[in-house]
């Protein structure tokens, strides 16, 4: 970019006018010095050529102004110099009448054809200089990731440029948000109205413009075919360095680049958004469709079974009887979890629930977990290591106890009928770890991390029900411990889980941390 950039320095140096006239001067100057030591050896008009050649470089150098220039010193410097009677402006012979004309109009022929070429030549380079400018811009802008980064690029390609304090403001919440570079940098409420002006109206304020000059920055609006979408700041480099007409259109060029390059970043987020809206409502859908059918099977059987025992209760043994109330207590049992997995992921979305840590026995917590699914685990082997001088550890020991539960019926769901399931808790590096490891289908490889997200499930065998979200509760409750939580298929089938959690105290942290 640093080519485009002295480029572009080049074609807008100002000119020095006066110094051009001098130096013009000094040539012809030059000229009359080197032909006073030729002059014997040459006839007088012979020395016309040197004058020549100092208007022709006089306008390829300096323009036509200084070139005119030279044609008229010519003339008169060749009069006084060398016409005879020479250090006099008058001349003797008319024939040099004519060579001063053809002199001067030469010179300015010669001076028009090259100042135009010469112009046009500059305004080539200079149309060269903006479009490669152009071209490095919109390249940095099609690789620039990220909303930031392309008003970061906006701004600095702008500022390296035009050697300029360069600002970006876009609306956000009912006002204009300032971009820049420069930490410290700030704008008055003076400076935003022209700001917001320019954003409103569409049209540039500031110094060099028509509207409200006597801001300390020129605004330009960035506009597309939709509007405006934001504007652009750029400061004076000193008291009057405004700036040029060829900067301006230049300055317009970034402008509408830079607004297309935001306009595309914005519409890529309203996309992004939208995407995320329309995942959201699919989810909230899925949730409903989810726990409707959830909450209304255990409720089918529920009120089944206590309609039969109202109406046919004369007619059901003991043992029917017994069977009705544990299959209603069971569904209860499954309606209960369920809701409380709802609720429970409520709560950690809200930051509502926090982690109050006391030194627990993890032999009680797993004893816990175990009695609380006591009546699914009657007929399925359970084994549980533990070493004998595990000390205690932090925990919340309801949250954990809700983890363990959360595992162990999961292992249940996913776990052949009478398969065992093991339990091994272990200090590894300063860290307890907590394993549940079954003798299931195992999780495949690809959704192994997946099921750690909420309403996500991988089907059960025994088709059994749920929402996905039990995994998800777990590792918000872990990550909020300070810990982790991961799943790997086990040796011989299956899948373990395991947990890894803080053994000393750490600093008192809420869940909406870890979420």
């Amino acid at each position: 970019m640093l080519r485009y950039v002295t480029g572009l320095a080049k074609a807008y140096t100002p000119g020095r006018p006066w110094t051009d006239y001098l130096q013009s001067l000094g040539l012809v100057i030059l000229v009359s010095l080197l032909g006073q030591s030729i002059r014997p050896f040459l006839d007088p008009a012979n020395l016309v050529m040197l004058y020549l050649l100092v208007e022709v470089i006089a306008a390829v150098r300096f323009g036509l102004g200084p070139s005119i220039a030279a044609a008229v010193f010519s003339v008169v410097a060749f009069n006084f110099f060398f016409v005879p009677p020479r250090f006099t402006l008058t001349v003797e012979d008319a024939q040099y009448l004519l060579s001063f004309v053809g002199l001067l109009v030469v010179g300015l022929v010669v001076s028009i054809l090259t100042a135009r070429l010469r112009e046009e030549v500059r305004e080539a380079r200079r149309r060269e200089a903006q479009t490669a400018a152009s071209y490095d811009l919109s390249r940095s802008l099609a690789v620039a990731l990220g909303f930031e980064a392309t008003l970061q690029t906006i701004i600095t390609y702008v500022r390296e440029v035009f050697n300029r304090e360069v600002i970006v403001l876009l609306p956000e919440e009912d006002e204009l948000r300032l971009h820049t570079l420069v930490p410290d940098f700030g704008l008055d409420e003076h400076e935003r109205a022209v700001a917001a002006w320019t954003f409103q109206n569409g049209q540039p304020a500031g110094p060099g413009t028509q509207t409200l000059a006597g801001s300390g920055l020129q605004y330009h609006p960035l506009k597309t075919a939709r509007g405006v979408v934001g504007v652009l700041g750029i400061e004076p480099a000193d008291a009057g360095g405004l700036l040029t007409p060829e900067q301006t259109r230049l300055l317009e060029l970034f402008a509408n680049q830079a607004a297309v390059a935001i306009e595309r970043m914005q519409l890529a987020e309203q996309a992004h958004r939208s995407q995320l809206m329309l995942e959201a409502e699919r989810l909230y859908a899925a949730l409903l469709d989810s726990v409707s059918h959830d909450l209304r099977t255990p409720l089918a059987s529920i009120t089944g079974v206590l309609s039969s025992l109202r109406d046919d209760q004369g007619y059901l043994d003991p043992a029917t009887r017994r069977d009705l109330v544990e299959n209603a207590w069971g569904e209860a049992d499954r309606m209960n979890r369920l809701v409380a997995n709802l609720l429970d992921m409520t709560r950690l979305q809200a930051g509502a629930m926090r982690v109050t840590r006391e030194p627990c026995d993890v032999q009680d917590l797993i004893g816990v977990a175990l009695a609380e699914l006591s009546d699914k685990f009657q007929k399925r082997p359970v084994a549980v290591s533990i070493p004998h001088d595990l000390p205690l550890v932090p925990l919340d020991f309801v949250l954990m106890a809700h983890v363990l539960v959360n595992l162990l019926d999961n292992a249940h769901k996913y776990s052949p009928e009478g398969a065992p399931i093991e339990i091994g808790a272990r200090l590894v590096n300063g860290q307890l770890e907590i394993d549940v490891a079954d003798r299931g289908l195992g999780i495949p490889e690809d959704k192994v991390t997946r099921v750690f997200e909420k309403f996500y499930r991988v089907q059960p065998p025994n088709g059994s029900s749920g929402t996905g979200l039990g995994l998800s509760i777990c590792k918000g409750i872990v990550e909020a411990h300070g810990g982790r939580i991961w799943a790997h298929s086990r040796l011989g089938g299956g899948t373990i889980f395991t947990m890894s959690l803080p053994a000393s105290q750490p600093e008192e942290a809420g869940l909406e941390e870890a979420l």
